[in-house]
């Protein structure tokens, strides 16, 4: 089947990244459990309807006391409390607490085990004065009923999850996970670990894209390959449940190239091709009920870069996530000249150096993946630039700040 007249229309990776911005905005919520909620981001505010602590109590091992009877205790003048177990503090006595009980009526301090000499007889001698509040939480000082202890569009950590259970809050309002539908095109590509032909090669797009989404937060619904030709490309794109739709391979204009023509008959091609280096033939566009749609180059590291710069974009937009590229940045100096294309982005991978260099590494097109493996981090050059001269400073995007070459190296972060 011949391909469809459709005439490339590349365009800049700003224009692609406003399309993405005006088309992927955060999905509904969903209700999930406490104990499922690490990682997810909070959809809307939550807050407590109970005071937290929810009552004075004590925040330290000790004595629940009087403090205005402690008053004038030395080593030279211990002062006796009667030792005993009520809620409601006598006047001249004493009630042994553990951190996190409840204060006794009458009580508004906490000796701590230092301050007193426990004889075991049921008296016990302060020998130290206790100013009032001392080791005590008083009801409502970390959050008031109506608080907020969670906002919108931040991501649930562990220390938040521990906030929420202390709370008594059992389920969480967060940003559903976007379904991604994830499509390998080609006749000749095999699982990992599958027996090869002598014209086979194993994919790598299948597992670099899964590993991709889950860092994003998206869920996976399916990964299946498909022929290269337009019908079971076609076929796949309208399969319903999608948030995002993922075709790695057949984006170019090559014979058996077909997944352009089958995005332009079932839904809305809208952009055919990027001015990046590596990913040329990315295309971005739409199928019914709304599914965003990116085919990526079949040559694993143009892959990545599609994925990296405009699908995975999408989907921690669509997450409730911050769309930025989620990798740390760090301001460094050029030790060596590092060259680009005016009128296309560049993404170079470099080697950071202790002292606060970067030089380039041999280039994606050149090593492929093996240049992402080795780099310490990237640097995008913009297609109004023709790259950064010799100690110029440039904007790094850091793969791993545990990397040997930045050990001892704290530069900025903007």
């Amino acid at each position: 089947m011949k391909q469809a007249n459709i005439p490339p229309n590349r365009q800049s990776v700003q224009d692609a990244l406003a399309w993405i911005d005006a088309h992927a905005a955060a999905l509904s919520a969903q209700d999930v459990p406490l104990e499922q909620a690490t990682g997810r981001i909070v959809a809307v505010d939550v807050t407590t309807v109970a005071d937290l602590p929810p009552f004075d109590r004590a925040a330290a091992e000790g004595f629940a006391v009087r403090a205005d009877e402690t008053v004038g205790a030395s080593t030279y003048n211990p002062l006796p409390l009667q030792l005993v177990d009520a809620d409601d503090l006598p006047s001249g006595s004493a009630a042994r607490v553990q951190a996190g009980d409840r204060l006794p009526s009458g009580a508004d301090a906490v000796a701590a085990l230092e301050q007193v000499e426990d004889e075991g007889n049921q008296i016990c001698f302060i020998v130290e004065p206790v100013v009032s509040g001392a080791f005590v939480q008083r009801i409502g000082s970390h959050v008031a009923r109506g608080d907020r202890l969670a906002s919108a569009g931040r991501l649930l950590r562990p220390a938040a999850i521990g906030l929420l259970a202390s709370a008594g809050i059992n389920q969480v309002p967060v940003v559903r996970r976007p379904r991604i539908r994830c499509l390998v095109a080609g006749r000749n590509v095999f699982e990992t670990g599958s027996h090869l032909s002598a014209d086979a090669v194993h994919d790598a797009n299948g597992p670099l894209l899964n590993s991709l989404i889950a860092r994003d937060g998206g869920l996976l619904i399916e990964q299946r390959r498909v022929d290269r030709e337009v019908t079971a490309i076609r076929n796949a794109l309208t399969s319903p449940g999608a948030d995002v739709i993922l075709v790695a391979g057949s984006s170019g204009r090559g014979r058996d190239d077909h997944a352009i023509t089958a995005l332009a008959e079932v839904g809305e091609l809208v952009i055919y091709g990027v001015k990046l280096r590596p990913g040329e033939t990315t295309c971005i566009g739409r199928v019914s009920p709304g599914a965003i749609v990116f085919v990526l180059q079949g040559a694993p590291a143009a892959c990545l870069w599609g994925y990296e710069l405009f699908a995975g974009r999408a989907i921690r937009r669509l997450g409730g996530m911050s769309p930025a590229l989620p990798f740390p940045l760090r301001t460094m100096v050029a030790g060596r000249k590092i060259v680009s294309e005016i009128g296309i982005t560049e993404v170079c991978p470099v080697h950071c150096h202790r002292n606060g260099t970067v030089v380039p590494i041999p280039s994606f097109s050149e090593a492929g993946l093996v240049a992402a493996v080795q780099a310490d981090g990237f640097i995008i050059v913009s297609e109004r630039s023709e790259g950064y001269s010799q100690g110029a400073p440039v904007v790094v995007y850091l793969c791993d700040e545990s990397s040997p070459h930045l050990a001892g190296k704290t530069g900025p972060t903007p």
